[in-house]
């Protein structure tokens, strides 16, 4: 049985469109009908000693694991997105077009619905907004000691995590990277406003950057294009007028970033010319996560996979190795991956490579009938009708599937006669 199990089709594309609206310092959060037949998660309220606030958060399980939250079924790393009311269901279709791409793991999405946002995402008060007075470490005390232990205890997760910060957000990501760096594991910072109470976050990178450790750690940050007709990103720089503070800010941030790379920081920023302040949450969370999970992807090329030397299981259990070199934990290649694999190597009459990957399968997923019933149409494709028996009596006990069963019957009923 071929694909049926991982719902693939190779002739069949899925389009997601990405739907989002305006992000300004003060914005009206528009929350899902309930009634909606469309779903990417649900909402869950948690209480907050730190906050002493009753917290709304937004959490989808990955479409891989059937939104279920039985942690036997798998772990997954974990993308928290400040403003999650606004970047929730973006992250979401991004994550998973990445891991149906084979581009990123399958992840958890965790989206924190903001109360008092100028409040919770700034630290001290600003000149601009003199009656704000900023809560942030409060804040990110709750992150830290609340909800992530909470995702932990609830949910499938992994020691991998992910902060998501835009504007405000991204300040307050800036700041987590600074003050918590051992937080999170990548830091994605989209048009931060590192302006905040006199550019403070970046006063405070000139001393603590040239002395912390990242080892292992990862940031991207984004930029939009807010400069007046025939500025560029150095002349930029010599601008006093608020309207380009926010870049100017940004642009500081990263002369820091630069000047201190023996911290071991993995980093990588990039100025998005035809973007504005809201356009460039989409693009920026897509392209951080592309760099972010950069060692992810697995590249064979048509040519290896033609060769019947090329041990492609060996390659894939390597890449996995160092895979999860990077994620701290052991990860291993999807079973959808190694089975379609497999049948392009049966394909291909290549037998050995296609029992190899099967095989692969069955190591790192004994209880999936589908990987017995895969190594069975091996089997029946060679000729081996005694192995192909085992293997579809072996996927029966696991589970009864009526296309492995048909296959068994007519096998046995080929002996009678």
């Amino acid at each position: 049985m071929k694909f049926c199990l991982y719902k693939f089709n190779p002739k069949t594309f899925v389009i997601s469109s990405f739907c989002f609206l305006a992000l300004l310092f003060i914005t009206c959060y528009v929350h899902a009908q309930e009634n909606s037949p469309f779903r990417t998660g649900f909402e869950e309220t948690i209480s907050s000693k730190i906050l002493a606030q009753q917290r709304k958060i937004w959490v989808h399980i990955p479409n891989s694991n059937g939104g279920d939250k039985i942690k036997n079924k798998g772990n997954y790393p974990v993308v928290y997105i400040l403003d999650g009311s606004e970047n929730f269901n973006t992250v979401v279709s991004i994550t998973e077009h990445m891991e149906e791409s084979s581009l990123c793991p399958p992840m958890i999405v965790v989206g924190i619905v903001p109360v008092e946002r100028l409040s919770e995402l700034t630290t001290g008060t600003d000149k601009e907004l003199p009656n704000i007075v900023g809560n942030g470490d409060k804040f990110i005390s709750f992150v830290e000691k609340e909800l992530i232990p909470h995702i932990d205890a609830n949910y499938p997760t992994t020691t991998y995590k992910t902060l998501i910060g835009h504007s405000l957000g991204g300040l307050t990501v800036i700041n987590t990277l600074l003050h918590h760096p051992n937080s999170f594991n990548s830091y994605v910072s989209l048009e931060a406003s590192l302006w905040w109470n006199n550019k403070k976050s970046v006063e405070d990178a000139k001393t603590i950057l040239p002395a912390q450790h990242y080892q292992e750690k990862t940031l991207f940050m984004a930029m939009a294009n807010r400069m007046e007709r025939g500025m560029d990103t150095l002349s930029v720089q010599k601008d006093t007028s608020g309207s380009t503070a926010l870049l100017r800010s940004n642009l500081e941030f990263i002369k820091i970033l630069n000047n201190n790379k023996t911290n071991q920081l993995r980093y990588g920023y990039k100025f998005y010319t035809d973007d504005n302040h809201p356009s460039v949450r989409l693009i920026g969370e897509y392209d951080a996560l592309r760099f972010i999970f950069a060692f992810y992807k697995l590249k064979i090329y048509d040519s290896e996979l033609a060769n019947p030397n090329f041990n492609l299981d060996s390659v894939l259990v390597a890449h996995y190795k160092k895979v999860s070199e990077n994620m701290g934990y052991t990860v291993k290649p999807s079973e959808s991956q190694v089975n379609i694999l497999g049948y392009q190597m049966l394909g291909k009459k290549q037998y050995k490579k296609a029992e190899n990957l099967f095989k692969l399968n069955i190591v790192n997923n004994p209880s999936n009938s589908n990987n017995y019933d895969s190594l069975g149409d091996l089997y029946l494709a060679i000729g081996d009708k005694t192995k192909a028996i085992e293997a579809f009596k072996k996927a029966l006990t696991l589970q009864a599937i009526p296309e492995t069963k048909e296959k068994l019957d007519k096998l046995l009923n080929g002996r009678k006669s």
